[in-house]
């Protein structure tokens, strides 16, 4: 049963984040701590591992299609790497019911934004008549974003694509299907930088991350090419329910052990 449950979620977040360029991660820590009964602090790390090469894999296809913002990915990852480590820093700090119940908070908070999201671009940050970015406008906007996405991956476990998307559409300014592919290397990155800072505290199961992982990448690089037939507006929708459902049942569990 533990076997089909990783097989299931992992294929589920790989799936969501190659659609999406993010979100899925958000129920990967839940799944792993209520689903497959792993503490909290290695379904953190866990999370971060599955995540990270799951979104590589991912934006693959992105990079190949020439759908990736080289210089907002790299303004970022750069703040977001030293952010996952004080987040990670923080986490080990944390009791596992303050944490769970900051993730739930955290996870409505997703679920709101993408009940709102919209399909318009920010013009903010566009450079008049082009498509590049001015970046002395619009470096006060991108540095803390990327601090704050880098923090909660570290914290949470979560790669922060549910951020980092109303990031660059609608303050920097990008197309969505280059803010895709340019989201999933920011949590690829992230991911990965949150990962070592648990390096010294890792007991793992590594045949269920193996399988878990497997899946996870088969699933985002399934929906990172067959992904153009899918209606993303309604399945954001849908998946934003799901979220308030999941956020719902771990405020309950956590009050529940107070």
């Amino acid at each position: 049963m533990t076997v089909v449950l990783a097989l299931t979620l992992g294929a589920v977040i790989g799936i969501l984040l190659g659609l999406l360029g993010g979100g899925g991660s958000i129920l990967a820590v839940p799944g792993l701590v209520y689903g497959l009964g792993i503490p909290l602090d290695q379904a953190v790390p866990m999370s971060l591992l599955v995540i990270g090469v799951a979104s590589l894999f991912g934006a693959v296809p992105k990079i190949r299609a020439g759908q990736i913002q080289w210089r907002v990915m790299a303004v970022f990852a750069g703040t977001g790497v030293v952010a996952a480590f004080a987040g990670s820093a923080v986490n080990r700090l944390l009791p596992p019911a303050v944490t769970l119940g900051g993730f739930a908070v955290v996870m409505i908070a997703s679920a709101i934004r993408m009940l709102s999201s919209t399909e318009s671009v920010g013009t903010a940050c566009r450079a008049d008549g082009a498509s590049a970015i001015d970046w002395r406008r619009c470096t006060s906007r991108s540095v803390p974003a990327g601090l704050g996405v880098g923090f909660l991956t570290g914290l949470f476990g979560v790669g922060g694509g549910f951020l980092i998307i109303p990031a660059l559409v609608l303050l920097l300014g990008v197309q969505m299907a280059v803010a895709v592919g340019t989201s999933l290397l920011i949590v690829a990155v992230n991911s990965g930088a949150g990962l070592i800072a648990y390096l010294g505290h890792l007991r793992l199961d590594w045949a269920l991350v193996a399988v878990f992982t497997v899946t996870a990448v088969g699933g985002s690089l399934l929906a990172g090419r067959y992904g153009g037939h899918v209606d993303k507006a309604r399945l954001q929708r849908w998946f934003a329910v799901l979220i308030f459902a999941v956020a719902g049942f771990v405020l309950i569990e956590v009050l529940a052990l107070r």
